[in-house]
């Protein structure tokens, strides 16, 4: 073995240790959302699973690839094992908010689209999606992002529920949509995952997010969140400069003279450096909140102020070098700012977009076709939560199973995932060991042709015994 493989192996085993750390760590931070030990430790194989490589994400495959005799064991915990599903996605970004403390926070807010074949998924209808490429049948979700210099992740999401959706009794109940659950419009599903994200404890100055977003009731929410924001605006979008006159964003823009653009790097793609050229403009400020907008009066002697102190409202025009295409932005912040500030916060919003291709492409979690609220929502964005909109408590058991008991009463070897071997290594060697046909070496997984029904009773094996859904409803 040469020196280069060497380094090479040692490069792996280091970063599977860390991936295992770092595992066990998320792992031991949700135990307690559990109140058997059954679907804590399916949770955990399931998440190991999405990140292995076969050609179809669903309970055959992952089930085949993780060893289980079926798909049983993944279908009951995304249907009806009972964890505290809120909590766990709470403590995931509890984990997320300490790592990025100290760090210069952007949050980001966009929806993503994962294309349905039947309208009978819970949300799912005619509606236009970015990743689609226009209008179809699909769910749409809207999610918030923490995004710093080198750090992209989502911490929460709610599920867009279309007018007729949530009109329509009928299909509510056939999908057990929640009845707490009413229609609300993106912006307003936007502002409550901000308003959640700062409540619990995330330190951010800024707020991004494209078109969709750039209403006035969210923006005027936004800055009484005491944020700062910089959303993408339509050309038609109309401002008010410094006089006091109304425009179009495009016809401001147009006064720009040509040396007054300034060409600034956003950043590396395949063709090299990207460029763009950039200019600003001052524009009142029209969404500012009543509280500050009556302070203000109060103390220019106009309704005019800033809110919120001295703050800055511009109008950022974006052009790419070659078409001459131009972008708008709509920014506001508490105090002075320098345009290379708003461009790398307008850039960063670009960092969404990569999470969800990242988690679509390698984790499958597009892949899902399901009808129910639960399962639909908890296969939506992770394998664990529903949206945080149906934040309601878990039904008391009747009888505390033994394994619930609290983690004071458990060894620390029953209390803690750092013990076990990483799951995926383990993942990774089953399906590396056979394929379909039984030959070594292949990687590719493939659901049976005869699935098991439920009139089967035959149970052969302990899995089948242990995780049967037929013993665990």
């Amino acid at each position: 073995m040469t020196s280069h493989q060497e380094q090479v192996a040692a490069e792996v085993t280091i970063a599977e240790q860390a991936w295992g750390r770092v595992f066990g760590t998320v792992m031991d931070a949700i135990a307690g959302c559990f109140m058997r030990r059954e679907p804590r430790a399916t949770t955990a194989e399931l998440v190991a699973g999405l990140l292995l490589e076969v050609d179809t994400r669903n309970c055959w495959t992952l089930g085949q690839a993780l060893g289980h005799c079926g798909p049983h064991r993944l279908q009951h915990l995304l249907s009806r094992a009972r964890f505290d599903h809120e909590r766990a996605r709470e403590e995931v970004a509890r984990l997320v908010i300490g790592e990025l403390a100290g760090h210069d926070v952007v949050l980001v807010v966009d929806e993503t689209g994962d294309a349905k074949f039947s309208a009978d998924c819970v949300g799912a209808g005619h509606q236009y999606s970015g990743a689609l490429g226009g209008v179809g049948l699909c769910q749409v979700a809207v999610h918030l992002a923490v995004v710093t210099a080198t750090t992209r992740v989502a911490i929460d999401r709610m599920l867009y529920l279309p007018a007729d959706w949530a009109e329509d009794e009928e299909r509510r109940e056939m999908a057990g949509v929640p009845e707490e659950i009413t229609f609300a419009t993106k912006s307003q599903q936007a502002l409550s995952m901000v308003a959640g994200a700062l409540a619990a404890g995330i330190d951010a100055r800024w707020f991004a997010a494209d078109e969709v977003y750039c209403g006035r009731e969210l923006q005027r929410g936004i800055r009484s969140l005491g944020l700062g924001y910089a959303v993408g605006v339509a050309a038609t979008h109309q401002v008010i400069d410094g006089a006091g006159h109304r425009w179009e964003t495009r016809q401001l823009i147009s006064k720009v003279r040509p040396g007054q653009w300034m060409r600034q790097a956003t950043g590396h793609g395949t063709k090299g450096t990207r460029e763009y050229d950039w200019a600003w403009l001052d524009v009142r400020p029209d969404d500012t909140p009543d509280s500050d907008s009556d302070s203000d009066s109060d103390s220019n002697g106009n309704g005019n102020g800033n809110g919120n102190g001295n703050g800055t409202s511009v109008l950022v025009g974006r052009r790419h070098r070659y078409t001459g295409e131009v972008s708008y932005f709509r920014c506001w912040t508490p105090g002075d700012v320098a345009l290379g500030a708003l461009i790398e916060v307008i850039c960063r919003r670009w960092k969404i977009k990569e999470t969800f291709q990242l988690g679509k492409s390698f984790t499958g979690l597009a892949q899902g076709q399901v009808t129910c609220w639960t399962p639909g929502c908890a296969g939506r964005c992770s394998p664990l939560s529903p949206p945080p909109s149906s934040r309601s408590p878990l039904p008391p058991p009747r009888r505390l199973p033994r394994m619930a008991r609290s983690a004071s009463s458990r060894s620390p070897a029953q209390n803690s995932y750092a013990s076990y071997e990483p799951l995926y290594s383990r993942c990774l060697s089953r399906t590396a060991t056979t394929s379909s046909t039984g030959q070594p070496g292949a990687a590719t997984i493939k659901p049976s042709r005869q699935p098991a029904t439920s009139n089967d009773t035959t149970s052969t094996t302990s899995c089948d015994r242990n995780y049967s859904c037929r013993d665990r409803a």
